[in-house]
């Protein structure tokens, strides 16, 4: 296998200078792109209607295609699904990555092209491992196994040719045959649908490999772990892969689960690599593991567009506005920034706001980190507390009371006319603080400190009141996603709300 290993390092590494070519010309390559872009979609009914034959800058594509979200598509995706080509993207559309980006109720269905697959997805997967050999050139990884916690695939029955499933499964389920002899456990078990079975089976099958890389969601990954430390007997992770060295992450904050990692892969030279990668494509890789930030990938089928969330509809709305919400290109960014995330793509996403937002660490090259989501903040009393100030709040308190979280949500206690507004936490502890009043207090101080709008309105009490942390049993938010039908793959929890039903339908639950 060192052979192989070697082999395989110096094949993917051959992509770093192509790498070093968009983060020295990025503008230009972004601009290039989105008329490549728009040239190939000119003969689609979208291009037509919003005729992009004569599109000739950027300037004009943004005064003439209105902003979109998924509602706003969803017509041309019904019809995709049921066999009509030709619509958004002029080559076949067969895939559907069904996402729910949340813990809603309803499911998004994002197309697939040939051309996503390849130029955009596993050519993100490439390079990110291609980073990583770049950090770690000694690195063995291609000598084990790369084990993926990842979602079901199933056939769609709106037409027997086409099909629909996590992004995961999709991925797995189109692998070369070389990457599939390096990757565990088999397709068999990978792509069930029944969550708590595939669980069993992918922790019996693959705690007998030599599994040297993990790829998956942070909290899943997580409960397959421990499940193999229970089977197995040992102590931690090293005693049953101890040639384990790197785990790569995406999808949702690192933040909350980093201690939780920690403690069952307590090996000094573990790695971990942030990616930002969704169904609707793949955005930034960690190019230094030595800095919490992602380089903003330009050559991937993607133009990408900016809308400061300062000027975003009060709403959390962007389909059909193009005027009024102005977004700025990447020559017009600024550091430090939140932006909510506006795609155009190699699938026939045009203009899409795909619910997240990012900031910019650094401008040359192009640096970003996730702060959260659009409609994922508290901003019931004018405090726009968005996950990014939670989680360095959360992270403060639990390094000064020695907790460990394992999930958590919050939403805001509304004003009554006996009393003032608040937030209220809920929080399920792998390890609960030894006094819940100063892990609060010590929250409540750092978001202060990181969110100016929060300290103002908790000023004297006048407006908000300290928060109320509620500490939930082991297991609830998980009971709470297995009785909705949404353990596994992709399902998150959404960490803020700015209502009350998702925190009152798990107090609920609980009780």
């Amino acid at each position: 296998m060192e052979f192989l290993n070697s082999i395989i390092s110096w094949f993917i590494k051959k992509r770093l200078h192509q790498i070093d070519l968009f983060r020295k010309y990025p503008c230009e390559v972004q601009r290039e792109l989105l008329l490549k872009l728009t040239d190939s979609a000119k003969g689609t009914e979208w291009g037509k209607k919003y005729d992009y034959y004569s599109l000739k800058t950027m300037e004009e594509f943004k005064n003439r295609v209105p902003l979109q979200d998924y509602e706003s598509i969803k017509p041309y995706i019904s019809r995709m699904k049921k066999g009509e080509q030709n619509l958004l993207w002029p080559t076949e559309i067969k895939w559907f990555a069904k996402s729910s980006g949340t813990t809603s109720d309803k499911s998004k269905f994002i197309p697939v092209s040939n051309e996503s697959l390849e130029e955009c997805h596993y050519k993100g997967g490439k390079d990110m491992l291609a980073m990583y050999l770049d950090n770690r050139p000694d690195s063995k990884l291609f000598s084990g196994k790369g084990l993926v916690v990842g979602g079901a695939n199933q056939i769609n029955p709106f037409n027997n040719d086409s099909y629909y499933g996590d992004l995961s499964a999709i991925i797995i389920k189109n692998l070369p045959f070389w990457v599939e002899y390096l990757r565990t456990p088999d397709l068999t078990i990978a792509l069930m649908a029944e969550w708590e079975e595939k669980l069993e089976k992918m922790a019996r099958s693959t705690m007998q490999e030599d599994v040297s890389n993990i790829t998956g969601v942070p909290s899943w990954t997580l409960v397959l772990l421990k499940r193999i430390l229970e089977i197995t007997g040992k102590n931690n992770i090293m005693e049953v892969w101890p040639n384990l060295e790197l785990y790569i992450h995406g999808g949702v904050s690192f933040t909350p689960y980093r201690d939780q990692f920690k403690s069952i892969i307590p090996f000094a030279g573990m790695n971990y690599l942030e990616t930002y990668n969704a169904s609707e494509g793949f955005f930034g890789i960690q190019d230094d593991l030595k800095k919490d930030e992602m380089l903003l990938m330009l050559d991937y089928g993607i133009y990408y567009e900016f809308l400061p969330m300062a000027d975003f509809d009060s709403s959390g709305e962007t389909s059909g506005k193009s005027v009024t919400q102005k977004t700025v290109s990447l020559e017009e960014v600024e550091i430090n920034t939140n932006y909510a995330l506006i795609i155009s793509t190699n699938a026939g996403l045009w203009r899409y706001n795909i619910g997240d937002t990012i900031r910019f660490t650094s401008l040359n090259p192009f640096k970003i980190q996730v702060t959260g989501r659009t409609k994922s903040f508290i901003n019931a009393f004018g405090e726009e507390l968005i996950r990014d100030n939670a989680e360095k709040a959360l992270e403060e308190a639990c390094l000064k009371t020695g907790a460990v979280i394992r999930e958590y949500t919050a939403a805001p206690v509304f004003m009554s006319a006996k009393g003032r507004g608040g937030h209220e936490w809920l929080i399920e502890f792998e390890l609960a603080p030894g006094n819940l009043n100063e892990f609060s207090a010590i929250l409540d101080k750092k978001l202060k400190s990181v969110n100016s709008d929060y300290e103002a309105k908790r000023h004297k009490d006048l407006v908000l009141l300290p928060p109320l942390v509620r500490p939930l049993p082991a297991g609830t938010f998980y009971s709470w996603l297995k009785k909705r039908g949404k353990l596994g793959g992709q399902n998150k929890i959404q960490r803020l709300s700015n209502d009350r039903r998702l925190v009152d339908e798990i107090l609920l639950h609980f009780q």
